[in-house]
């Protein structure tokens, strides 16, 4: 079946909102005026779906995303977390220094990160800040929703976040974009890449600064950034059938931010206040080492691999240092994956040495380690009308008893125009080694007596196709249950020390998701979804997972790509955080945010464009009391050759 939605989502009942204002869709590819992938001529690949060569996306039978460089250029997204917000299932919230990501209700230290098959988390608190990882030009982007950790182990519980940077194969030449605005905004990136018969390789930078604006209710003080990153990965086929391959990263981020009065009994306790002097930076350097040779004919790939990850986050106010948060993370993966012929079966098999490190030389100096091996072994089969796949995974931790995952899926192409699937899968996410042996002493406490968070979960789902591949709609169903799950404590007055403890009971998450996407010709295209979510942790609705998230994004691309229009309307409905000030539950409002975009092109290689976002300027929290950005320009050029 070659129909298949791009992206899967859910919700017979709520189609007619996602037409008319919806929420991430079905993201397309487009090669030569036509689209590729699911719709068109080459198949999609899923590079996370698998521990080898990735998965045909008509063949794989959860739920999945893939944005493309085309929506990526359309949207002129520059932080990645601008176009998760249009992805189904998908939370953001972002504050300054740390912007994190939930699927389908989960925590944000529940959601694998990959940035070219490295796992860029913090490995002290198990997240990432997504909020760093900006959008280089020619990149693409899989979300993979729902449990991994057959695959992935512990950090994957939720899902992926698989970001990948385009190879000098894939984008050779030069390629660059500048643009300024509001706010002293200077954005800018330039890439270069090359190949040639046996080799490839890429060269890339890219840095966002701005001023800011305030961010404190009734604040004067702008809270202002400034992001670096410089990335480079490359290949060579040192003999038939053996290539080598590296990827190295560096992303530098610093910025402003404001304190939280934490005062008991003041009257702005828990709200954000002006505070000068205070601000953060954040270091991290990652790099892969890998090998890949086949045998027997093309049928058995072997695939060889180290990689780590440093960071470094530190806190100040003033002169004064008032955290220093170091850890790193080392990896070595052997994959021995076997295909047979021509039979549509093949099976893997994966080990995986995982060492993680985590010290604050602002509170304690000493160093906590966690030591993990893995075994993974899957099962594939993919045929014309149907497909399935099965993986276990065995991991033996140093610090708990050791653990089983699993996850089955399958698919069935009914007709010609209609894929039925469904999967289910075990997940589980150990203790961090902040939660384990705390961050501030007197302030956050450790407790080495957690346990690993474990999670159940299902989905079903129908994908439809209509007008010969032009419109296509994705439905999903989930439900996932959450054992012991770890919460903090935060005591009581007037000291407030925090320790994290797992409940004793369950946490529930449900949901649906429905995509869509329109060709209606005439260079007009429309991507549309929308989210449902009901999670509840201890029978209360958990902190920042809107009920209903939407979005709709509209393109024009006029003729031989001399212009394009984007409309992007993104609805984020009203959800419930804590004022950490009183301990007592507050709303945070819902929002709609508009951003619209143009681009001219004025010579082959050569674009001017502009964009304008929070068009209405509609005033918005993502977190209680942490003001977001009003309405903002920017224009800029962008040239290749």
């Amino acid at each position: 079946m070659n129909n298949k939605s791009r992206v899967s989502g859910a919700a017979p009942f709520v189609i007619a909102v996602a037409l008319g204002w919806g929420a991430p869709a079905l993201a397309q590819e487009y090669e030569d005026g036509e689209i590729v992938g699911s719709q068109g001529t080459k198949p999609e690949i899923i590079v996370s779906a698998d521990r080898t060569s990735g998965v045909d996306l008509d063949d794989y039978t959860g739920s999945v995303t893939v944005i493309g460089a085309e929506q990526l250029e359309e949207r002129q997204i520059r932080n990645i977390e601008d176009v998760l917000r249009d992805v189904p299932g998908v939370a953001v919230s972002s504050v300054p220094g740390q912007t994190q990501i939930r699927l389908r209700g989960s925590e944000a230290n529940h959601v694998l990160v990959l940035v070219d098959g490295i796992e860029v988390s913090d490995p002290g608190s198990g997240e990432y800040d997504i909020g760093t990882l900006q959008a280089e030009i020619g990149s693409r982007l899989e979300v993979l929703r729902g449990p991994q950790s057959a695959l992935y182990g512990n950090d994957a519980i939720a899902g992926v976040i698989g970001y990948q940077t385009a190879s000098g194969r894939d984008l050779e030449g030069f390629s660059t974009f500048l643009e300024g605005g509001t706010n002293n905004t200077i954005n800018g990136s330039a890439r270069y890449g090359a190949s040639g018969n046996s080799w490839d390789a890429a060269l890339s930078a890219a840095v966002v600064t701005t001023n800011g604006e305030p961010n404190a209710r009734g604040g004067v003080r702008d809270i202002g950034r400034d992001s670096y990153t410089l990335s480079g990965k490359g290949s060579v086929e040192v003999a038939p059938d053996f290539t080598l391959r590296a990827v190295g990263r560096y992303v530098y981020t610093e910025g402003q931010s404001n304190d939280q009065d934490f005062g008991f009994g003041s009257p702005t306790a828990g709200f954000v206040v002006d505070s000068p002097g205070v601000g953060f930076e954040n270091e991290a350097v990652s790099g892969l080492l890998g090998a890949n040779f086949v045998t027997a004919g093309s049928n058995w790939v072997h695939d060889l691999s180290i990689q780590f990850t440093d960071a470094e986050r530190q806190n100040f106010s003033g002169a004064a240092v008032t955290s220093d948060a170091r850890s790193d993370r080392f990896k070595g993966s052997y994959i021995s994956s076997y295909n047979f012929d021509d039979t549509g079966h093949s099976l893997t098999f994966a080990a995986d040495y995982e060492l993680e490190g985590f010290s604050n030389a602002a509170t304690f100096n000493f160093r906590n380690e966690a030591e993990n091996v893995g075994f993974v072994g899957e099962y594939r089969y993919a045929s014309e009308r149907f497909d399935f796949s099965a993986a276990l995974r065995h991991d033996i931790n140093d610090l708990f008893q050791d653990a089983t995952t699993f996850r089955v899926g399958a698919g069935f192409d009914a007709t010609d125009t209609t894929r039925l699937r469904a999967a289910v899968g075990t997940g589980i996410k150990n203790p961090t080694l902040n939660e384990l042996f705390g961050f501030f002493d007197g302030v956050f406490i450790g407790n080495v007596d957690l346990q690993p968070e474990e999670s159940t979960s299902w989905e079903i789902g129908v994908d439809q196709s209509f007008a010969d591949g032009d419109v296509t709609v994705s439905l999903t169903y989930y439900n996932a249950e959450l054992e012991n799950e770890i919460f903090t404590d935060f005591g009581g007055p007037p000291l407030f020390i925090a320790t994290p403890l797992n409940r004793d009971t369950e946490s529930t998450r449900e949901g649906v998701e429905v995509s869509l996407f329109a060709n209606f010709g005439s260079g007009f295209t429309f991507n549309g979804a929308y989210s449902f979510l009901d999670s509840e942790e201890n029978g209360a609705e958990e902190v920042r997972r809107p009920e209903s998230t939407g979005s709709a994004v509209l393109n024009w691309s006029a003729p031989e790509d001399k212009a394009s229009v984007n409309l992007a309307v993104r609805y984020n409905g009203e959800a419930t955080d804590t004022n950490f000030g009183t301990f007592m539950p507050v709303t945070l409002e819902a929002y709609t945010l508009v951003n619209l975009n143009a681009r001219v092109k004025l010579s082959n290689g050569l674009n001017l464009f502009g964009r304008i976002e929070n068009l209405f300027d509609d005033d918005y929290e993502q977190v209680f009391s942490f003001v977001a950005p009003g309405t903002n320009a920017v224009f800029g050029f962008e040239a290749r050759f």
